[in-house]
């Protein structure tokens, strides 16, 4: 059996939401938090909750290798010895704020246990992230229903991934961080989100006409926009669609941001001492900030938990 490697959270710069309508993504690893399988003699409560948690996907993946519509195949015997000699996945990633924590156990697992699987350092072609994409996809359903594979295979991959369209994706090289006093940061609302329900809010508003066109004709261009200044370290582009994106998000998404950030976002629009986005699906967890001016941000924020990911 192999070691126990670390899984990171992973963190969408931009493209939440957009990427169901086929807008660009960004999404990048984040190794502040993470997870591994761990064993013990004698289950702690958390270790014994985390057991049981893996019992029921382990109960998925049989039913879906029994029904032939597994897109991967698991050694699934030894799967079952790890779980009954105590085995758990240790994990500091917080659940339902929005940085992958069922992503980082969906990598893990497949990382463990998959026959023939796709290993990332020997060979990422972009066909074999798309099966990569599908496959962990499908594990991931099990927490959300449905899953777009993306958050695992960030996790399982580590490296950044530039999402072009539904079936086209790819690593990609972000600038180097650098030592400026602008940040893009987390901001804690206090309270985790719940994915599903965030989903169907934004399926049932794609059914009006009017936010499909919001959708294709402006989150589509100030999205793709940001990304396409991010990867060029051209910050000027970056803060002035980040703007336009931010007032866009708050007057079109009002459910998926939590109640506690609301009169934060509105106040980042009219000061632009920063800008908040959505962090993964909203409705709570985290918000993410980008700020031409960090310590000014934390000023205005005072009193909120915010954390400092990468330097602009």
């Amino acid at each position: 059996m192999k070691n126990n490697p670390l899984y990171y959270a992973k963190i969408l710069l931009f493209g939440e939401y957009g990427i169901i309508n086929d807008s660009q993504g960004l999404s990048v690893p984040y190794n502040y938090y993470q997870g591994a399988f761990k064993q013990e003699a004698e289950l702690s409560e958390t270790a014994e909750r985390s057991n049981q948690s893996l019992w029921k996907f382990f109960n998925y993946l049989e039913e879906l290798e029994a029904s032939g519509d597994s897109l991967a195949h698991f050694d699934l015997e030894a799967f079952r010895k790890d779980l009954e000699a105590n085995y758990y996945f240790d994990s500091s990633i917080p659940e339902g704020y929005g940085v992958g924590s069922s992503g980082a156990l969906c990598a893990a697992i497949y990382d463990r246990y998959a026959l023939n699987r796709i290993d990332p350092e020997a060979d990422i072609s972009k066909e074999n992230i798309q099966q990569l994409k599908q496959i962990l996809g499908q594990m991931e359903s099990y927490f959300h229903g449905r899953s777009s594979g993306l958050d695992p295979l960030i996790c399982y991959l580590k490296l950044p991934v530039l999402i072009q369209s539904k079936d086209e994706l790819g690593t990609v090289h972000i600038p180097e961080r650098q030592e400026g006093k602008g940040a893009i940061f987390l901001l804690n609302s206090g309270q985790p989100g719940e994915t599903q329900p965030m989903v169907n809010i934004f399926m049932d508003k794609m059914k009006n006409e009017g936010f499909r066109k919001v959708m294709k004709e402006q989150f589509t261009k100030y999205n793709d926009a940001c990304i396409a200044a991010f990867l060029k370290g051209d910050t000027k582009p970056l803060f002035n669609n980040l703007k336009k994106l931010s007032h866009l998000v708050f007057e079109n998404f009002s459910p998926m941001i939590p109640h506690s950030m609301k009169e934060l976002w509105q106040q980042g629009i009219e000061t632009n001492a920063y800008y908040l986005k959505l962090c993964g699906s909203g409705g709570g967890g985290f918000v993410l900030g980008f700020t031409p001016d960090y310590d000014q941000a934390k000023t205005l924020l005072k009193g909120y938990e915010t954390e400092l990911i990468y330097r602009l």
